[in-house]
């Protein structure tokens, strides 16, 4: 069977692993045929994840086929459509028993702890997959990284009236977009990216907008945008050290700052500077089930359309070659879209 392996930070080879057993009880065989390139697998590409462990077939972000179904399956059948959620919870642990499976003290993310869905065929968990009969492969496979934003707009609670802060307008900065003008808050968007800035007006009609320089010299902007009040809700999705250490700077007293891009260097920032204005840090993991059928749903409504967020796509033969090109902001790239289903 045909998949791909990252065995090491920036080699990615074609390789040949064994056909899957037939599903046991409670698992089922799908057929991959969409994956979307997310932060983390570029991040992995470029040794740069903290939790990435080689070598590995990345893909978890997935549009898959339901193949085989094992003893006990229900509420599935065979040809079904379906969203992968990709976090394999113990279900006991302290996280698990409170209903936070995605902190898992034992978590394995498929693609990224364990081997993922850039291969032709492979076993899930029956409980991990989420179905439509509305949904494309291509949607189904932007429904995890829209749960990304979603959890992490929840762990920000912004409310109706809010003035929310959104650093970082890749993938997750706008899942966090697409939930957070579901609340009713005033939404901002900064990032050093031009075109990425140039999307969010376009597409969302969001005007207040300000371009980065990555040295906190965008402060007195923010504050005029703000009348000084600076914002209820900031959330950090670049997983830029510098960033995410002078983002306290644009909260608002007793705001909140969330963060859910992730860097393996260390953030410093002086105690007075989150105690003073009280604010509360948060950071932001993984998505929740409830959150995965609430974003199909919201799909098949037409409330969030997934049309804009593909700008590339690339089939199986190709990703090799290709893949450098994703990890650079002036490819255009924000989403690539992995046709594996032509393996």
């Amino acid at each position: 069977m045909k998949a791909i392996r990252l065995e090491q930070p920036r080699q990615l080879d074609f390789v040949s692993i064994a056909e899957p057993a037939s599903p046991g009880p409670g698992e089922v065989l799908v057929r991959t045929h969409r994956m979307g390139v997310c932060g983390t697998d570029t991040s992995g590409y470029l040794g740069k994840f903290p939790f990435f462990r080689y070598p590995r077939i990345p893909g978890h972000e997935l549009g898959v086929e339901v193949l085989q179904l094992g003893a006990g399956v229900q509420g599935l059948q065979v040809g079904d459509r379906c969203s992968v959620e990709p976090y394999m919870n113990c279900g006991h642990c302290y996280a698990c028993r409170r209903g936070q499976g995605n902190c898992c003290s034992t978590l394995n993310v498929i693609g990224v702890m364990v081997d993922g869905g850039l291969c032709e065929r492979f076993l899930i968990r029956a409980d991990k997959l989420h179905r439509s009969e509305r949904l494309d492969f291509e949607q189904l496979a932007l429904v995890e990284t829209l749960a990304i934003g979603c959890h992490a707009c929840d762990r920000g609670a912004a409310a109706a009236g809010d003035h929310v802060l959104i650093i970082g307008a890749g993938p997750i900065g706008l899942a966090t977009l697409e939930f957070t003008r579901l609340t009713g808050a005033k939404i901002t968007v900064m990032d050093m990216v031009p075109q990425r800035l140039e999307f969010v007006r376009r597409t969302y009609g969001i005007e207040s907008t300000v371009l980065s320089r990555g040295d906190g010299s965008e402060l007195e902007q923010l504050q005029q945008i703000t009348n000084g009040d600076m914002f209820a809700v900031v959330t950090d999705a670049t997983g830029n050290r510098g960033s995410m250490s002078t983002a306290f700077r644009y909260c608002a007293h007793t705001g909140t700052l969330v963060y859910v891009g992730i860097t393996t260097e260390e953030i410093s920032f002086t105690h007075p500077t989150l105690h003073r204005p009280e604010i509360t840090l948060k950071a932001s993991r993984n998505a929740l089930p409830g959150d995965f059928r609430r974003i199909i749903e919201l799909i098949e409504s037409g409330t969030i359309n997934t049309t804009p967020w593909i700008t590339h796509r690339v089939p199986f033969d190709r990703v090799p070659a290709e893949f450098e090109s994703f990890t650079k902001p002036d490819s255009g790239v924000l989403k690539a879209m992995i046709d594996v289903s032509v393996a």
